[in-house]
């Protein structure tokens, strides 16, 4: 059986995207570009283009992938040491207030501009004014908002409604809610620049101009020299065996390799010890905080069987937007999670982010990638025992209600059996009852031997290519 083409993504606008390109022939370079583009319009209550990320690209016919980082760089080449003036705002997180620091001294230096065009340049066929048109006809015509980004909106409305943002999450005073349209028509300025120029506007060109302009105003860290000196980095993944399949992904802090190395067999298993395994196996490891980072993932398979896993964040968002772009600045400086080690100027943060894709004796057999910090190792690590290990359907994995680990707090979606739950509570863990299906619980996407899924949790979407 071979992997069927198709795009998974966060928002069914953005698989659309990905879809028309791949229905048009182009690869699956040129659909995750046009794709992730989409999402900087569709999606920009969880990503952006002024943010970073990771892909794994995989070429037909190839059994080993490749890593393309395009991350946030720390900012400060050339420039003074600084002290940034940081806004703190705290933000209701389920039961719980947490507090986060914004503001332009937060933006880290964009990478997803960087990324998509080397994407593109190593692997894409098509022209690139052609890959940024269906982003250019969103940010034209507006995009719905999916009930999950409303929600998301709603919680995250204290940085999301700063300044310029005011004017375009809640216009005319009202916060947008599912079904309302969202309009940015400063991103449609910014996607004909970057039509026209190419991605390296954003170092090089109109837009960089603007950003290092409200870096100055607004006291932030990016100088020129950061935007000159930003390179993606193409790297090996890591491996790892999972139930006969090769599962290739980044290292970093996911961890994901060595967390489904870890995990136990759980076909068969009975819902009291699924669950405790889960608990004991993806507890949030000793680094992990409680902060939220807007992260969204697509997969794309083309015909040729070339596959790309891409996942992209903004973190939670610096407050800040390019004046007459609606572009959103990043607030990677103020994740807490990735605030692992010292920041050296021009080198990459830390990130949990890890796309995958699955390889057995036959090729591809799965693509797949999450969003949602640090929930985000859990959750892909949940759906793929799903799928290889318990033998489910794809959406069904992704449908499934999770876990998420603290090692001491463990959070349950509902759906769990009140058995299981006495035993976790049994074993010592204080249990955390969630009342629905949540975005907390990470978004997962895939595209597999058996079909594509996307998660509900995010509103997402999956397309076949007919």
């Amino acid at each position: 059986m071979s992997v069927r083409p198709g795009v998974a993504a966060g928002h069914p606008a953005t698989a659309e995207a990905g879809l028309e390109i791949l229905a048009e022939g182009g690869t699956a370079a040129d659909a995750a570009v046009a794709a992730a583009l989409a999402s900087c319009v569709a999606e920009t209550v969880v990503t952006g283009i002024a943010g970073g990320g990771y892909a794994v690209w995989l070429a037909a016919g190839s059994d080993v992938a490749e890593v393309l980082d395009f991350f946030v760089a720390v900012p400060g080449l050339g420039g003074p040491q600084a002290t940034p003036e940081l806004e703190e705002l705290v933000v209701p997180f389920g039961d719980e207030l947490v507090h986060y620091f914004v503001g332009a001294g937060t933006c880290a230096v964009p990478g997803v501009p960087a990324g998509l065009d080397d994407l593109w340049r190593r692997a894409g066929v098509f022209p690139w004014k052609r890959l940024v048109e269906p982003a250019l006809r969103l940010a034209g015509a507006g995009v719905a908002v999916p009930p999950a980004h409303a929600r998301c909106l709603a919680m995250l409305a204290a940085v999301m409604t700063m300044r310029e943002g005011r004017r375009i999450y809640a216009p005319g005073g009202r916060l947008l809610e599912a079904g309302d349209r969202l309009e940015q028509p400063g991103l449609a300025a910014a996607l004909a620049v970057v039509a026209e120029e190419g991605a390296r506007t954003f170092y090089e060109g109109t837009l960089a101009e603007s950003l290092l302009a409200l870096m100055a105003e607004r006291g932030g860290l990016v100088t020129r020299d950061d935007l000159a000196a930003y390179r993606v980095e193409w790297l090996e993944p890591v491996e790892g065996a999972y139930m006969g399949v090769r599962v290739q992904t980044r290292g970093g802090l996911s961890r994901l390799v060595d967390t489904l190395a870890a995990l136990p067999p759980l076909r068969g298993a009975g819902p009291s010890d699924r669950a405790l395994a889960l608990a004991r196996i993806l507890a949030a490891p000793p680094y992990s905080g409680r902060t939220y980072e807007d992260t969204t993932n697509l997969c794309v398979v083309d015909r040729a069987g070339n596959a790309c896993v891409m996942t992209t964040s903004l973190g939670l968002g610096s407050g800040d937007f390019l004046p007459g772009y609606d572009i959103h600045l990043n607030s990677m400086l103020g994740e807490s999670d990735l605030l692992i080690g010292p920041l050296e100027a021009g080198e990459r943060m830390e990130s949990m982010m890890c796309p995958t894709v699955g390889i057995d004796d036959g090729g591809l057999a799965l693509a797949a990638g999450a969003a949602g910090g640090t929930r985000l190792r859990p959750a892909l690590a949940q759906v793929l025992s799903g799928i290889l290990d318990e033998g489910l359907p794809p959406q069904e994995a992704v449908d499934r209600p999770r876990l998420h680990s603290t090692g001491h707090v463990v959070h349950l979606e509902p759906g769990f059996e009140e058995g299981a739950i006495e035993a976790l509570r049994d074993e010592g863990y204080d249990v955390r009852l969630w009342d629905e299906l949540h975005h907390y619980f990470g978004g997962v996407s895939v595209v597999a031997e058996a079909g594509g899924a996307a998660d509900p949790r995010r509103s997402g979407a999956a397309l076949t290519l007919v």
